[in-house]
């Protein structure tokens, strides 16, 4: 169900027929002489909705996060020459992250330093 809501409302035209209701229900909320309850019906629904898209985005962005996740762990495992303690570095406590974050800096300032590794400016221009 998550799957198809998903689908339904990250399309363009979803937002299309959101700003029309919207819209329309203004205009129509002006020739009725702003009925209050009409208002706080409209905020209720608009807020129900609001939560209810909120979690649906969580739960979207969660699955692709570990789609794309899944990918980068088989491409370390696929390459012979990367280190393998990266496969699930996400679930590391923050400590080891941290401490892996600063070897990674030193090996880069250190290659920088010997002429290991080439920095490649592009001019503001250059669109790749």
């Amino acid at each position: 169900m998550l799957h198809l809501i998903d689908d339904l409302t990250s399309r363009a035209s979803a937002a299309f027929v959101a700003a029309v209701a919207v819209v329309i229900f203004g205009v129509v909320l002006a020739l009725n002489g702003f009925p209050s309850s009409w208002q706080v019906a409209f905020a209720s629904v608009a807020s129900s909705v609001t939560l209810v898209m909120l979690f649906i985005i969580q739960h979207t962005q969660s699955r692709h996060q570990l789609a794309l996740q899944l990918k980068l762990d088989e491409l370390i495992r696929a390459s012979p020459t990367a280190d393998d303690q990266l496969v699930r570095i996400e679930v590391a406590p923050s400590e080891e992250l941290d401490e892996r974050a600063r070897n990674q800096q030193e090996l880069h300032e250190s290659l920088r330093d010997r002429g290991g590794l080439e920095i490649v400016e592009f001019p503001y221009d250059h669109r790749p």
